[in-house]
């Protein structure tokens, strides 16, 4: 690590009086006659610079470099609720699968539950190499420590360099700790992944409330751990065939033992999760009032599709948080959406655009959102709409085994 060294035999009260004028954070102290550099220093070298020769010295340090060769293979986290399978880990799957034909490595699975061995056989019909099947009654239900030591056991016996673990309320929690144990670098909710020559995991997410896009790698560090949002990448097809192997792996039972006794489990009431609808319309700030959004739920109701909304409706009050669509809110994928004077920040754009069918409503024709949309309409949703709405119930009049493919959209 780079430091900054103090050469102490050429340091006097006047010395150290004008290496403290010139920090412009204030990371020098000067007591009993011996300067010290605090923690507010940032490493901005002004001091080496303009200081008194000789008084402060950088010392660039060369970190031990990581053997890569050490490290191969892309790992996904199954993620399952009692052996039913998320669907974002097939979507890691296929990204795993595009990454490894790059850099030359196979794909695993890592599984962790109880009585799952049946379920993990569904992941063979995906074109892995192998599932590490971790099955012990320990870990039937989350817990975090019992969970993270399995992991870190995959860690240490298969070594992968890469590892790709779903941006859900369970793979949040999990992969920090597991980047812990190994001290290395997790980005998280990735929006898009690489991969170098070198094996290095290009990690590509949005930054600053979405106004820039960061990349990130971790070039001496391994294994490399990202979580990805649901709904962002495209998800492995299943193949009839079966290909690869499952490996039921051992470990010390002792280090599945949890502080955390679950007294009692009591399951969630099902609720609209917009992130699997197939239809979505989107109400933006161009709607006047909340009384307005009748036209949007209107147009949803016709089209049986679901209603969602941007952030500035969340923060009036207008609609629950869990119908938000963006960057900080849900992540979606449908087959069409609708979005009726949305302007098309990139926040919310990075949440929509991979929708098969893009319509875009609003009368500022230099709006974002048409740089994304696939068909659009300059003008006023209050006139529109209605005609929209009126023209759908004509047409699902005479195609009425149409659910929403009618000739309007064609």
């Amino acid at each position: 690590m780079d430091k900054l060294k103090i050469n102490h035999e050429k340091i006097d009260e006047k010395t150290a009086k004008k290496l403290i004028d010139i920090c412009p954070f204030n990371a020098f102290d000067y007591k009993d006659n011996k300067l010290e550099i605090n923690a507010a220093c940032k490493m901005c070298k002004i001091c080496v610079k303009k200081g008194p020769p000789g008084a402060v010295e950088y010392i660039k340090e060369e970190e031990p470099r990581i053997d890569k060769s050490l490290w191969s293979g892309i790992a996904v986290y199954v993620e399952h609720n009692k052996g039913k399978i998320h669907p974002i880990t097939f979507e890691l799957i296929g990204k795993a699968r595009e990454l490894a034909k790059k850099a030359g490595y196979k794909v695993y699975c890592i599984m962790l539950g109880f009585s799952i061995f049946e379920s993990a056989q569904e992941l063979l019909h995906y074109g892995i190499e192998e599932v590490f099947l971790y099955d012990y009654k320990e870990l039937e239900s989350f817990k975090i420590e019992p969970y993270t030591a399995a992991f870190e056991d995959f860690i240490n016996n298969i070594k992968p360099s890469i590892i790709l673990i779903g941006a859900t309320t369970v793979g949040r929690s999990l992969a920090p700790r597991v980047a812990a144990r190994f001290k290395t670098g997790l980005t998280a909710d990735c929006t898009y992944l690489d991969v170098k020559e070198n094996t290095d995991l290009i990690q590509i997410r949005p930054a600053f409330g979405g106004n820039i896009m960061a990349q990130i790698i971790t070039p001496n560090c391994r294994p490399q751990l990202a979580t990805v949002r649901y709904k962002v990448m495209d998800s492995e097809v299943r193949s009839k065939d079966i290909s690869g192997k499952i490996t039921v792996c051992s470990m010390d039972i002792k280090k599945l033992q949890s502080n955390i006794e679950f007294i009692n489990i009591v399951q969630k009431e099902a609720e609209e999760n917009i992130s699997e609808a197939e239809i979505i319309v989107v109400a933006g700030r161009a709607l006047k009032t909340k009384k307005d959004m009748a036209l949007a739920y209107e147009l949803a109701e016709v089209l049986q599709g679901s209603f969602a909304g941007t952030r500035p409706l969340v923060e009036a009050g207008w609609i629950d948080s869990k119908k938000q669509i963006g960057l900080s809110g849900r992540t979606v994928k449908p087959k069409l959406i609708i979005t009726l004077g949305v302007s098309g920040a990139v926040q919310f754009t990075a949440g929509m655009k991979s929708a098969d069918y893009i319509f875009a409503i609003n009368k500022d024709p230099s709006a974002p959102i048409f740089s994304v949309a696939h068909f659009a309409i300059v003008g006023d949703i209050y006139e529109i709409v209605p005609k929209l709405i009126e023209d759908i119930k004509i047409a699902k009049s005479t195609h009425p085994s149409s659910k929403y493919r009618v000739p309007i959209f064609e």
